[in-house]
Parts: structure tokens; sequence; C-alpha cells
């Protein structure tokens, strides 16, 4: 009896961590807060990211939950990792340098052009007001909307469609960003910009590399900047036939 105290006793202690970590399909997302901060000071703090709204986000975000979890461990590394259908998530780096290029304000409506895993949208979310993110691949759409309403993200508005002709009725847009590469900009996604309104994309060849170029609205006309060299996935959609 007294052996089965023990026991006993041992279970309800060990009871919380068992729920935890061996019956919950449920990750334990703090796990990887230590590979987060590292991952924020050594790839985009020394890289020269300063915004501090986009380096709180980054260290918020469990990035591992957007990959496959045979892929965690190296969720927080810099470089892409594939999500599937061809397409993958951006380096941690290119990630923050481009949310941080479109110098975001907590009252903006950004529309994002290629979901993806949806970690970009994530980011976003921490940031500003309201995100509308466009996947044109269906599967991805569904995998990442699921992921975003379980992290509790309720600004965020998910839609499958074809990114190149925007999203007309939530425009006018204070940013938008393209997280996939044309050689063009869509002329849709310009006149769903605000006045003054940034929108930033890889522009170039869609089989090599591609220039990131932030583009910003004034009036009739639009001011552009380039920021290096890139490599993206391509759009696809109407962007091909143009």
């Amino acid at each position: 009896m007294k052996g089965y105290s023990l026991l006993k006793g041992l279970l309800i202690l060990l009871l919380p961590s068992l729920l935890l970590y061996g019956f919950s399909d449920r990750p334990a997302v703090h796990d990887y807060a230590e590979k987060r901060e590292r991952m924020v000071r050594e790839q985009i703090i020394q890289r020269g990211i300063r915004d501090k709204r986009v380096l709180d986000a980054m260290r918020r975000i469990p990035r591992h939950l957007f990959v496959d979890r045979s892929l965690w461990q190296v969720a927080y590394e810099d470089h892409p990792l594939p999500i599937g259908e061809g397409q993958t998530i951006s380096q941690p780096y290119v990630v923050a340098l481009m949310t941080e290029a479109l110098r975001l304000k907590p009252s903006d409506r950004v529309l994002e052009i290629g979901t993806g895993s949806g970690y970009q949208a994530a980011v976003l979310a921490e940031i500003v007001k309201e995100v509308y993110t466009i996947e044109i691949r269906k599967g991805l759409k569904e995998r990442a909307e699921r992921l975003l309403r379980r992290l509790g993200y309720k600004n965020v508005k998910v839609r499958h469609a074809d990114g190149y002709f925007g999203w007309q009725e939530y425009a006018p847009f204070d940013a938008i960003i393209v997280t996939a590469s044309a050689n063009h900009i869509p002329p849709p996604l310009i006149k769903q910009l605000r006045d003054g309104g940034r929108l930033i994309i890889p522009l170039g060849s869609t089989l090599y590399y591609q220039t990131l170029t932030l583009i910003t609205k004034k009036g009739q006309e639009i001011v552009t900047e380039q920021m290096g060299g890139v490599t993206f996935v391509p759009m696809i959609g109407e962007v091909q036939k143009r």
C-alpha cells in the first residue's frame, strides 16, 4: 500500500506535464523561446533591423509551428524552409527586412499577396490593425488559415484567389507586401494602394534572382527604391500571362 501511495503521489505531480507534453497534440511553444531570441539577435539585429515592433513580433511568434514537425529543430536558422507545393517560408531576416521597410503603424490596413505558411501574416498581425492575405494554392490557404485561427489572430482575413488582382473589397491599403517574385508590378495592386502607401515586391526574373523593390505611391506617380538582391519563388496565375 505504501508503494501504491508513493506511485499515486508521483502521478499526481506529473499529471500536468503529461497532459501538456504526452497526451496533448498542442506543441509547447515556450520550448523554442531561446531559439527565437538567438534568431532575432544574431540574424536580424546584427544585420541592422531596428524596428522594435518587428523584433518583438518575431520574438513572440512560434515560427516552428509554420513548418512541418520534421523541420522544427531548424525552423529558426538563417535560411528558407519548404512548406509544401513547391513553396517556402522566407528566411527570417528577409521577413524582418520587408516588414520594417513598410514603416507600419498600429492603425494600418495591410494586404499580403502570397500567404504561404501564414508566418508573414502573423508578423504583420502583431503590428497592425488589419491584415488581408491572399493565397492562390487552396491547400496552403486552408492550412495557414487554421493555424492563424488556432494562434488567436482575429485581425487576419485569408482568401483563396489570384493575388494579381488584389482585394478590392477592402481597398485602399496602407501597405502591400508581395511574397512571390514577379517581372512587373501588378497594376491592380498600385490602384489599391492608398496615396502615400508603400508596396514591397521581389521584382525581376522569376527564374533566377530578383531585386527587392520598395514602391511609394505619390498621387499618379510611384517612387521606387531598390533594397538588394533576393530569391523568391515565382508568383503564378494572371501575372504569367502579362
